[in-house]
């Protein structure tokens, strides 16, 4: 019906069927649902007051009329039932797992609330394949018993867990079974870990290894596939089988300096075996037409895996490493935890970044692709061609990667601030920022080329901060000192007592920095050490941004000395561009 709640007439008899087809695909391609055509919104029953035989016929029928041919919707309940004497026509359709639904104009809705509301085929389809894969390894499966693991494998498994526990408590404490009707229960978790015949339970529980001369896999008569490895098993010794597999396409043979052949990793070992793990923990079991794939290319390793990010898990996050962590495979994930094989706290991809860093290597590259997550281990250096000129000058000094992160600050000539040298390495610890700097400046490759009493007046000058004026140099090393090998920790015992010691103000410490809330989104700089430079010298102003345009509200200030921070601090409550500043004694970094 339509119109004035005292007036209401009969809607069009297809607006109606269109209504209905409409209501029903956006039930089925949600969880299901009843309609009742006959009651207001309001609950009132009106009835199919003054339709004709055909017309409801043409109602009835809508669910096939006006549902597009090639989607059918199955499984309609609808039956002509009375209500007060007044004839009501009712419809069921349950949740649909074949089709994604559309109308016989080509529209795909989902019921969302009260409303049906478009969405596109490919996101149903796409949670639809998320939610199989989130309930695949809980499920339990009929006609397993016991009989059909290896029970050693779990009986092993108890022992690291409690020494003597038998296997049934074992698989009970890991919810992978449960008792019912006097039989053990058994989730397809427990089939995946610990399977006697892994074959008959997934045929695709295995990880392919394929080693590719080049940088692409070619085709035809240019195939370019030397070793193709198969490696089949349960998960438990898939992992170490797997990794076994591997191992020998890390290393490659080199001639060294010291006149010898040697073998070396071409990929942190580490990584390479977190992103091994990663991939059959989080893997998407339900795709059981494909397994996990590792390609190892002349440039890079591949290790891909069927499944896409979970909907919930950003890339950029991973990226960023911002710790995110949710897992597809719950019960796998808790038993490799128990075990020690992974933390399920989105450590592995942190570690691997770590790993790839600190062995001055490249990022990892990730990929997600459509229903795959691919990440690439790259075998380049994190340095660039003219970062490695300017570092081979250095060659003769065993330097580590943090020194090395400072000697490419002054590349090209260029003059660097002590802030620079704390933001390129990444350095949080105040003696650790001392000892390294040190050591540079002790090999007379650090260098001050501003006297310190200038810079802190031309910093005055320019309105920054003291530590954030451009005040250091990398000296290269002359023939006498670069064609010796130095080892940096005795430098010491080398080279001159002469050279200008660390200056201590460029040191960061806690107990002179200030707190600084209720600052604009946008504050500028500038007038921030205006305003407090009139306490004393300030030598550093940490603003944390919340995007690229706007700071978090609060800084942190650092004086030169504890007279000037006390100064500040009396100053609770100042206006700055219009707001009331909260000032308070910085916490401790952890």
């Amino acid at each position: 019906m339509e119109g004035p709640p005292q007036n209401k007439s009969k809607r069009k008899i297809k607006e109606i069927a269109t209504n209905i087809s409409q209501t029903l695909v956006a039930f089925a391609n949600a969880d299901g649902g009843e309609l009742l055509v006959g009651v207001e919104d309001t609950g009132m029953v009106t009835g199919l007051v003054g339709f004709s035989d055909s017309e409801i016929a043409t109602l009835s029928d809508s669910p096939v009329t006006h549902v597009h041919a090639d989607t059918p919707l199955a499984n309609v309940r609808k039956q002509m039932i009375e209500i007060d004497g007044k004839r009501i026509l009712y419809f069921s359709i349950p949740k649909s797992t074949e089709f994604v639904h559309i109308t016989s104009d080509g529209r795909c809705l989902r019921r969302k609330d009260l409303e049906s509301v478009p969405v596109a085929a490919e996101a149903i389809q796409f949670d639809r394949n998320e939610r199989r894969s989130r309930e695949y390894d809980r499920e339990y499966v009929d006609g397993v018993t016991a009989d059909d693991l290896d029970l050693d494998l779990v009986r092993t498994v108890a022992d690291q867990i409690v020494r003597g526990m038998s296997y049934e408590k074992c698989l009970q404490y890991l919810e992978l079974g449960e008792y019912g009707l006097h039989q053990l229960r058994l989730r397809r978790a427990a089939l995946l870990l610990f399977a006697r015949k892994p074959i008959h339970w997934h045929p695709r529980l295995q990880i392919r290894i394929l080693r590719v001369d080049g940088e692409e896999v070619l085709s035809g008569e240019e195939y370019n596939v030397s070793s193709d490895q198969l490696i089949s098993g349960n998960i438990l010794s898939l992992i170490d089988k797997s990794w076994e597999a591997l191992r020998p396409h890390l290393v490659q043979t080199r001639f060294e300096k010291s006149g010898r052949f040697e073998q070396r990793s071409i990929y942190p070992e580490m990584a390479c075996r977190e992103a091994l793990l990663n991939a059959i923990a989080h893997r998407d079991y339900s795709d059981e037409g494909r397994g996990v794939e590792v390609y190892i290319f002349d440039n890079r390793l591949d290790v891909q895996s069927p499944g896409g990010l979970l909907s919930s898990i950003k890339l950029d996050d991973i990226v960023s490493q911002k710790g995110v962590h949710q897992s597809r495979n719950t019960h796998i994930s808790r038993v490799l935890r128990e075990l020690g094989y992974m933390r399920e706290l989105g450590e592995g991809m942190r570690r691997i970044f770590d790993l790839m860093n600190s062995n001055e290597l490249a990022p990892p590259t990730l990929k997600n692709l459509p229903g795959s997550f691919c990440i690439s281990l790259n075998h380049k250096p994190v340095y660039s061609d003219k970062d490695l000129v300017w570092l081979s000058q250095f060659e003769n000094f065993e330097l580590d990667r943090e020194q090395k992160a400072i000697i490419l600050l002054g590349r090209d000539e260029r003059v660097f601030s002590a802030q620079d040298v704390w933001d390129a390495v990444g350095i949080v610890d105040t003696e650790h920022y001392r000892q390294l700097v040190d050591s540079l400046m002790r090999m007379s490759i650090l260098s001050a080329r501003v006297d310190k009493q200038k810079a802190k007046n031309l910093a005055r000058g320019r309105r920054i901060p003291y530590r954030e004026f451009p005040r250091y140099g990398i000296s290269v090393p002359g023939p006498s000192v670069s064609g010796q090998r130095r080892d940096s920790k005795r430098t010491s015992k080398v080279y001159s007592s002469s050279v200008e010691t660390l200056d201590s103000e460029e040191v960061k410490q806690d107990s002179r920095r200030i707190w600084v809330g209720g600052l604009p989104r946008d504050p500028d700089k500038e007038k921030l050490y205006d305003a407090f430079c009139e306490f004393g010298e300030v030598i550093e102003i940490y603003l944390p941004m919340a995007n690229e345009n706007f700071s978090k509200g609060f800084c942190f200030i650092e004086f030169s000395d504890h007279l000037a921070m006390e100064k500040a601090l009396e100053q609770d409550g100042m206006e700055f561009e219009g707001r009331k500043l909260a000032l308070r004694r910085a916490r401790p970094r952890l």
